[in-house]
């Protein structure tokens, strides 16, 4: 496992390969507190990250919680949605624990190559075609979920692998992903969007998985197609 460090006058510090997936961080200018940044891919240990706001591995969603997948009516591991289909599932993050939410992937959008030129990512990128996973959050349960996040939504290419994911902390635009906010109580919404890059033109991000927990290794994840 190797660690790339540069530097981007626009987003700060990029970072991080990890098994087969690239991770890339950006930072705000200034000294806003970043918002945090993905987590690695399910079943692989997570590389060290030069930023102090990046989440543990425990506090992933549904971290902690015991409640089986497909269990009271929630989604079944595995299962497959169409695009725009909510999924109801468990969801816990950090201190808010015994959630509930429906998770919806509403768009798979093809981006243009350009859109990563801000990223000062070079010829790590070289030929490789952007996509971005529209999807929303509603928190149908009673815990109040401020300050959570939904971030375990990564792309997956036509014959079914995974592509490779972009974790961004601070803002881009083309696909903005922020933490819940104060006050998401039940019945809220936010919309979000999660990063995705195939390898070329000739090949396309087809689906869309969850692979948060209770749905992380060894169960298997929620895909959108």
């Amino acid at each position: 496992m190797s660690t790339i460090s540069m530097r981007s006058t626009t987003l700060g510090a990029i970072g991080l390969a990890v098994a087969g997936t690239l991770a890339l961080t950006g930072c705000k200018n200034g000294n806003e507190e970043p918002a945090p940044a993905q987590s690695g891919g399910a079943g692989s240990a997570a590389a060290p990250s030069a930023s102090p706001a990046a989440p543990s591995e425990s506090a992933a969603p549904g971290a902690g919680g015991s409640e089986a997948p497909g269990a009271n009516g929630t989604a079944k591991s595995g299962q497959t949605f169409k695009i725009g289909e909510a999924a109801e599932m468990p969801f816990s993050y950090g201190s808010n624990k015994g959630g509930q939410i429906a998770l919806t992937v509403t768009a798979i959008e093809q981006g243009n190559p350009a859109d990563l030129d801000t990223l000062k990512l070079g010829d790590k990128v070289k030929g490789m075609i952007p996509y971005y996973i529209r999807y929303s959050v509603k928190n149908t349960g009673t815990t109040d979920l401020s300050h959570s996040s939904v971030t375990q939504v990564k792309g997956l290419l036509a014959d079914g692998t995974e592509a490779q994911r972009v974790s961004i902390i601070g803002k881009f635009e083309k696909c903005p992903n922020e933490a819940l906010p104060k006050g998401f109580t039940n019945g809220q919404t936010q919309t979000s969007c999660a990063v995705a890059l195939a390898p070329s033109a000739q090949t396309k991000v087809t689906a869309a998985e969850y692979w948060g927990n209770p749905y992380s290794y060894p169960n298997k994840g929620l895909v959108w197609k």
